[in-house]
């Protein structure tokens, strides 16, 4: 038996058996999406196997199950970082337990820097794609053919669409963007940020790339919300800072909710 096999029978043990077609990833001040879930399982990461136990600030490291917009849904307060472990797989475990407990879906959320001036503090932004010039890849060393993972639309055009308009439904700004990953932990210089600029990139974070790879090599349907809580490195009088991303990702939080409850009840399988 799997990591993953193993973490989704004791899941199952604590949360029942009916199956979570749908997952989500809750990024830096984010966690608190769950306290919104009826007929909430919470189960800690250091007590499922192959899921990673070191804590960040900010992150919760729990998986959550329960009912959220009248879906059954399973979520991961907080993740593992490249940073952490230096190992860009290390969300393998978890998203695959994601998919044994039946997801079919993936919704990712994080907190990230903004390049575009459009794109205040305090805004959502859907994923339309990424980049990552890292040299890390969380399929390095997995054997086998499915590890040559197509990326193209890798975060969903129907889920986007479904994002827009569930975001106009509640009144909530929702803008659109690139997301260029760096693995982080200390944040990005004033001229990675300018060749950032320079290559496409909206947003920069220190997650989510890695797992959109991830969800697509497990057959995962992606999308991905990130939650604006800077200007990046030169682009504001202060550089960036984790106290500001736990701040401004909480007061962002409120909107989040509402968008995944509007787009979640929108849904079918």
């Amino acid at each position: 038996m799997s990591d993953a096999e193993a973490a989704a029978a004791r899941i199952r043990a604590v949360a029942g058996d009916e199956p979570a077609t749908l997952a989500l990833v809750l990024g830096s001040g984010l966690g608190g999406l769950t306290e919104s879930f009826e007929d909430a399982h919470r189960v800690a990461f250091a007590d499922l196997p192959g899921f990673p136990a070191e804590a960040v600030s900010g992150h919760a490291k729990r998986v959550v199950v329960g009912r959220f917009a009248g879906r059954r849904v399973a979520a991961l307060e907080g993740r593992a970082h490249a940073y952490e472990t230096g190992d860009a797989g290390a969300m393998r475990t978890p998203i695959a337990t994601l998919k044994a407990l039946g997801a079919t879906r993936l919704l990712l959320t994080n907190a990230v820097g903004a390049l575009d001036p459009a794109f205040a503090p305090g805004t959502l932004v859907a994923v339309s794609d990424h980049i990552n010039l890292t040299g890390l890849n969380p399929l390095t060393g997995v054997g086998g053919d499915a590890r040559f993972v197509d990326m193209v639309d890798a975060y969903s055009p129907g889920l986007r669409a479904a994002l827009g308009r569930a975001a106009a439904a509640e009144g909530i700004a929702l803008g659109e963007g690139v997301l260029m990953w760096f693995p982080g932990p200390s944040f990005e210089t004033p001229a990675e940020i300018r060749a950032a600029r320079a290559l496409g990139a909206d947003l920069v974070g220190m997650s989510v790339a890695p797992e959109a790879v991830l969800a697509r090599h497990f057959g995962l349907e992606l999308a991905a919300v990130s939650v604006v809580v800077n200007m990046a490195a030169g682009l504001a009088p202060a550089g960036p800072s984790h106290a500001e991303t736990q701040a401004v990702a909480a007061t962002g939080a409120e909107a989040l909710r509402r968008l995944l409850a509007r787009l979640i009840g929108s849904l079918h399988d």
